[in-house]
């Protein structure tokens, strides 16, 4: 079972706060994906304030804009894939 998100808060300067079931948290900085176009509506602050955890678990702003739960868990955690989810990194090709 890979940990999944509990809480979500947005902060300053595109960062979110995040927590997970397994006790992880931190600030994790989403700043290199805000010049994406995909992200423009960030820009609008009261946009980025509506991030909230997806039915799905997704961190998410709407409905065509979320990111990775599993892939923030180990941006904030640093920990490796094999390590959070081996059965999962078993099956990858070994070029990725």
């Amino acid at each position: 079972m890979h940990p999944t998100p509990t809480k979500v808060e947005p902060r300053d300067g595109w960062r979110i706060w995040l927590e997970y079931d397994d006790g992880a948290c931190g600030e994790v900085n989403l700043s290199r994906f805000a010049a994406m176009p995909i992200f423009a509506g960030w820009r609008d602050r009261n946009y980025f304030e509506r991030v909230h955890i997806d039915e799905y678990g997704a961190i998410a702003w709407s409905t065509d804009v979320d990111l990775c739960a599993d892939a923030l868990y180990l941006e904030l955690t640093g920990r490796p894939l094999e390590d959070v989810m081996p059965g999962l990194a078993a099956e990858l090709p070994s070029s990725v």
